[in-house]
């Protein structure tokens, strides 16, 4: 597992204000919550026993793309505080794998797997050895692992989800089901009805009830792109996410469920501002070496490339490491502007922490881009600011949030940040599944899970 090595972090802190009218909402709320629903324990008493209606664990995955870790102090998030105050927070956030970005990281959450292993190396890439291109397609041959939702139908559970990316890809026992898989992913379909489709499950038969759902809530990233994190349009995504929240806890107590529902919400990865003028230009090289265009298959937040060699040339690997010494050289000459934020590698000299090298997928040269920092190939006169990811997962920017609610999570709890590949675990656990092969560790589960059976106690 990566060193959790927090980097450096945009939050600067928690207003006073800001703390004061935290805390007596959260009161409020806590009050009101408890006087009228008796699942909702006071700080005096142990958790519920198993509701009378659920008689089976039941997990409510929650995913918040783009919600950067401090993003839940930038304004008052009543619901997302609740679940905080009531269940396990990972304290200074969870740690995405990289790169950054979003398939890479939904797929790792939900196989538990780094993206080598998993197959789905970026966004879009192009495979270096067959040319083909993946764009969020859907060929199951591009998707490899074991997803929560196949494994839950494995093994006999039922599973839903909502647009989380990879969930409309058939493969295997998995055919996204008529009426419990959403797709395809339409960003014009509300948050509300999403959340809406999501609790009308529970007005099912119990026994038709999911035992798994995945819902995929985007607001926060599709802000945080157009404006970049410190924008004020940002916070008001923040605001909604929160009341999307609001509206689940509503809708699980209306139901008599809330207080039994492992209710897990977490984020993909952070978010960054970068502006051109923080920009590496790779034809400030050509006086080392040129680089040609068509070598070059995305820029940033990763520079990834792959050299086009002739058929002559018989030794493409001391190519590729010429490359990449001639443009280290030039990149720490003092004479390329910000050269000293980019430091390019062959794959399999990449930092072991990234898990970033043994793929045929990934291509043969790869540049760890500084944060927030663009890579293009010449000078323009376009002038832009905005918010991207994808950066090395040690930046603090990148990160994400973790929160588990319900009988297996402990009630205000802290723990260290991880990364997200422990989930799959995690969720495997709560339901009681054989997990498939993944690159979490089946120890982990015992530093984040009260054992079944137990009872935690408030704290």
């Amino acid at each position: 597992m990566a060193k959790t090595n927090p980097g450096r972090s945009g939050f600067t802190g928690y207003p006073f204000c800001k703390l004061s009218l935290a805390l007596l909402s959260l009161v409020v709320l806590v009050v009101a919550v408890t006087a009228d629903d008796s699942n909702f324990p006071s700080s005096y008493t142990r958790r519920p026993q198993p509701s009378k209606k659920l008689t089976k664990p039941v997990v409510l995955l929650i995913s918040s793309d783009g919600f950067r870790f401090g993003y839940q102090f930038k304004t008052e998030t009543p619901n997302i505080d609740l679940l905080i105050s009531r269940g396990t927070e990972a304290k200074t956030g969870l740690i995405p794998v990289f790169p950054s970005m979003t398939f890479p990281n939904h797929n790792s959450i939900a196989t538990g797997l780094y993206p080598a292993s998993h197959g789905i190396i970026m966004n879009k890439f192009t495979d270096p050895t067959t040319g083909e291109l993946f764009n969020r397609n859907l060929d199951p041959k591009w998707w490899l692992g074991e997803p929560l939702w196949a494994t839950a139908v494995n093994q006999g559970l039922k599973a839903a989800t909502y647009f989380w990316p990879g969930a409309d890809v058939h493969k295997g026992s998995w055919t996204c089901p008529k009426g419990f898989c959403k797709s395809p992913y339409n960003v014009s379909v509300t948050l509300e009805e999403r959340v809406d489709t999501i609790l009308s499950y529970f007005d099912l038969p119990q026994s038709d009830i999911p035992d798994f759902m995945a819902l995929y809530l985007d607001e926060t990233d599709i802000q945080g792109h157009r404006y970049g994190p410190d924008d004020p349009r940002v916070t008001i995504a923040v605001a909604k996410i929160d009341q999307m929240i609001g509206r689940v806890l509503k809708g699980l107590k209306k139901r008599k469920v809330f207080g039994d529902v492992h209710v897990i919400l977490l984020g993909d990865h952070g978010m960054v501002t970068n502006c051109d003028k923080k920009v590496i230009y790779i034809d400030d090289l050509a006086d080392w070496i040129k680089i040609p265009a068509d070598w070059i298959q995305d820029y940033s937040p990763v520079l990834v490339m792959n050299p086009r060699w002739g058929k002559d040339v018989k030794n493409p690997g001391e190519k590729n490491a010429e490359v990449v010494a001639k443009m280290n050289e030039a990149l720490s000459s003092g004479k390329v502007e910000n050269g000293e934020f980019l430091q390019v590698y062959l794959k399999e000299k990449l930092p072991e922490r990234l898990h970033y090298s043994d793929s045929s997928r990934i291509p043969p040269i790869i540049g760890m881009v500084g944060e927030g920092l663009l890579v293009r190939q010449n000078r323009t006169n376009k002038q832009e600011c905005y918010g991207d990811h994808g950066y090395d997962n040690l930046f603090f920017s990148m990160r994400s949030i973790f929160i588990g609610h319900g009988p297996r999570f402990k009630r205000g709890r802290k723990v260290p940040s991880f990364e997200n590949v422990e989930v799959y675990n995690v969720i495997a656990e709560i339901l009681g599944l054989r997990p498939a092969p993944n690159n979490g560790s089946s120890l982990f589960t015992r530093s984040l899970l009260v054992p079944v059976g137990e009872t935690a106690q408030v704290e």
